[in-house]
């Protein structure tokens, strides 16, 4: 996302919390995809974390969109954001992915890192 998040210049709140979830929703479409490709004994471990990521930081998004005190959920997704880029990075040293799709994985999550570092950015400048 080019735009800082809000009124003057940027796009609207608004319209960014639907291009984050839209992009959380590509992000979870692709973790899948890729989940399904792990060995069967890190199924019930490692996958089982990274879904429970992903819905934490979909679940913090909504959150984040509904308060009026937008900033702590923000944070509390970013926190998710790394921990998520955590997992990735284990997969990957444990060769459960090559490094090509580490790549495409952690593009996406850098986008979705971005987007919230310019929303959090916007409601702590209010």
């Amino acid at each position: 996302m080019s735009a800082e998040i809000g009124h003057r210049g940027g796009i609207a709140p608004g319209d960014a919390y639907a291009a984050l979830q839209t992009k959380l929703e590509e992000l979870d479409a692709y973790t899948h995809t890729v989940l399904h490709q792990f060995p069967r004994i890190e199924r019930h471990l490692l996958c089982a974390d990274m879904r429970g990521a992903m819905n934490r930081m979909q679940r913090l998004l909504a959150t984040a969109w509904k308060r009026r005190q937008k900033a702590a959920a923000l944070f509390d997704m970013d926190v998710e954001i790394e921990v998520f880029r955590g997992q990735v990075r284990k997969a990957c040293r444990l060769q459960y992915i090559t490094p090509q799709r580490l790549d495409v994985w952690m593009r996406h999550v850098n986008e979705i890192g971005r987007m919230t570092g310019a929303w959090i950015k916007h409601e702590t400048d209010r």
